[in-house]
């Protein structure tokens, strides 16, 4: 039994450490038109932005705990807002980390995921969200959030598991460049937010108020990662 379970212990860890074989072009070329598909259209964005959201929330979690900051909870809500809470001091580098971390971490989740499938590493990089998920739902603090999280993680679990290898490489790739190209749209919305008058407490002017720069400096930062996320990751991607 002992021997059997080691085998099977070795078979999976060969697995998700090993590579799997690229795509054909004509998949990644869906996969895009698929995530294009759920990003554009408006009606279609207001549910799919959930899943921004949580990457959204999870990156303020994972650097406050990265810069020492202890993390109390997690929440998110039915129309994709979030809200992270953190103890430590209310200023300094680590809150100044923490809260830009929010609209640079979906793009830049997106450029690694890019980085993962252009070396191969499929089964890596499903297993991996589905750990960070994993870790996010435990920190959830509201029903609707919990909710999301464990259908988001779930899906990876169900894909990694039940499904072949292309079937895992074309949701990789759907999920990818979903990040990626998800990840530009919030900024811009932002953005045209502020235009109007609203948004000002965002993490844009909470910048601001840390740093004593203008908060529209800040809005740069977030449009230059996620759209040079967008271009790095996008080439890695189709060069298949």
């Amino acid at each position: 039994m002992d021997s059997t379970a080691s085998a099977s212990l070795a078979s999976l860890w060969n697995e998700v450490s090993g590579t799997q074989p690229d795509p054909d072009v004509w998949v990644v070329i869906a996969t895009l038109v698929t995530a294009l598909a759920v990003v554009v259209p408006h009606v279609l964005w207001r549910v799919s932005r959930n899943a921004i959201t949580i990457a959204h929330e999870g990156g303020h979690g994972l650097v406050a705990l990265l810069t020492g900051r202890t993390l109390t909870g997690i929440r998110l809500h039915s129309d994709t807002s979030g809200l992270t809470v953190s103890r430590g001091k209310p200023y300094g580098l680590g809150m100044i980390l923490t809260a830009a971390a929010g609209y640079t971490a979906p793009p830049l989740l997106g450029l690694g995921g890019a980085a993962l499938l252009a070396a191969g590493r499929i089964t890596l990089l499903l297993w991996l969200a589905t750990a960070l998920l994993v870790a996010m739902l435990v920190m959830i603090r509201n029903a609707y959030g919990a909710l999301t999280v464990f259908v988001a993680g779930g899906t990876f679990v169900l894909v990694s598991w039940l499904t072949g290898p292309q079937v895992q490489a074309a949701f990789g790739y759907v999920v990818v460049w979903f990040l990626l190209l998800g990840g530009v749209r919030p900024a811009f919305e932002l953005q045209a937010k502020r235009a109007r008058g609203g948004a000002g407490d965002s993490d844009a002017d909470q910048l601001s108020r840390l740093t004593h720069a203008p908060a529209g400096l800040w809005l740069f930062l977030f449009h230059a990662v996620s759209l040079c996320s967008l271009i790095g990751g996008g080439r890695w991607l189709l060069a298949v």
